[in-house]
């Protein structure tokens, strides 16, 4: 006799996504707002975890959280920010994570306290992991301080560390209790830092919303001389059409195979890998975009004038579209190093068989799971020979 039980658990996650600016400033009510939203009125106990480049770049950030938490009698006595170094580099050593831990644990936080992190991708994918792994998850506010992770990264709901040479090979699903999107930040980001983000919305136009992208197009020389308000526009309707496709799409937590948000992403992974993460994520999402843009095109899905436009509104807000890691051992497959082992490292970390999108036209992807590996080296050469035309250098 077999005896089975069938459990169905339905867990609604809901989490507001605020844009403001000044958001620490003594007398703003956001923060005040979102720490008090549970109904409790006692004392809060937080922990800050903020990047080191943040501090550096706003010496007076450490200050005013002190003020604004001891004016609104939000923060109990004892819990000092932690800070940690940032980067992608950050997420391949997992001393970080246990460093957050044992701070979480010295606070006594519980899984009603809070762990605010303030920074970059890198850091919040980092913090995130360590907050959804202490007491199986301590509530986590976001504070995104990049244009890549204030329309992107900041707003999901994934965590996660590299490990064994992969990207985001440990990782979690767990959504964070707000995310406070604060513009001041914005304006001591380097140009590479600045530029990054740019790439995600780029990618979300491309499989998501034509419209977007012809205002990406129309703004390229706006978002190219870092004026604020053109950006300001980019992310919030580069997040709006993330957190839909979150919300709508059907798989929030990536049980299935297709993923129209990774488009560009199976050769950016593997290219931050083989650069050892000189490159930032947005500069080689903007390379992998170039080239699955150039596959569609070369395989016949994508109509020519589309690719130009493409390739066009990458150069003009100025990413570089080819590096020689792209081919330094492209007809060496048994070598790691070779890109188009990002393939096989992409498809095990999605799960299920290789499901790539490619794109049909702008503003509309088409899944694929055959790949011909000939026409990415034929796109990489085609990438090459352009390189002296639709690039910019990295050291900028």
């Amino acid at each position: 006799m077999t005896l089975q039980i069938l459990q169905k658990i339905q867990a609604p996650f809901r989490y507001p996504v605020h844009f403001t600016s000044h958001l620490f400033r003594t007398g703003h009510p956001l923060f005040s707002e979102v720490i008090r939203s549970d109904g409790s009125l006692h004392e809060k106990k937080i922990l800050f975890v903020i990047d080191r480049k943040v501090v550096w770049h706003h010496p007076k950030l450490l200050a005013e959280i002190d003020a604004y938490c001891r004016y609104g009698d939000l923060l109990q006595a004892g819990s000092s920010p932690l800070l940690v170094e940032g980067g992608e580099a950050s997420k391949n050593n997992p001393k970080n994570v246990e460093m957050v831990h044992v701070a979480i644990h010295e606070a006594g936080l519980c899984r009603h306290s809070y762990i605010v992190v303030v920074g970059g991708g890198a850091v919040l994918d980092l913090v995130g992991y360590a907050a959804a792994t202490a007491h199986r998850g301590i509530r986590l506010i976001r504070v995104p301080t990049t244009t890549l992770s204030q329309d992107d990264s900041g707003i999901g709901v994934k965590n996660g560390i590299n490990a064994f040479g992969r990207k985001n090979f440990l990782g979690t699903f767990y959504p964070p209790y707000a995310v406070l999107n604060d513009s001041d930040f914005l304006a001591t980001l380097s140009a590479r830092d600045w530029r990054s983000g740019i790439a995600e919305a780029i990618k979300v136009a491309l499989v998501k919303d034509p419209l977007f992208f012809q205002f990406l197009e129309e703004q390229a020389g706006r978002l190219a001389r870092r004026e604020l308000e053109a950006m300001q526009r980019l992310i919030f309707r580069s997040a709006e059409l993330h957190l839909g496709h979150i919300a709508a799409g059907g798989d929030p937590f990536e049980l299935g195979s297709s993923r129209p948000l990774d488009f560009g992403h199976w050769s950016a992974h593997k290219l931050e890998q083989l650069t050892h993460y000189q490159i930032r994520h947005g500069e080689a999402v903007a390379i992998g975009i170039a080239l699955d843009a150039t596959y569609s095109y070369l395989a016949g899905i994508l109509p020519g004038g589309d690719w130009e436009r493409v390739i066009r509104l990458l150069s003009a807000v100025g990413f570089t579209l080819y590096l020689p890691e792209l081919d330094a051992h492209i007809h060496q497959r048994h070598d790691l190093r070779c890109l188009l082992n990002g393939l096989a490292e992409f498809r095990e970390h999605l799960g299920g068989a290789l499901t790539l999108l490619l794109l049909k036209k702008i503003g509309e992807g088409i899944d694929v799971s055959r790949i011909d590996e000939a026409i990415f080296i034929e796109s990489i050469a085609l990438l090459k020979r352009g390189a002296g035309i639709f690039t910019a250098p990295l050291s900028v």
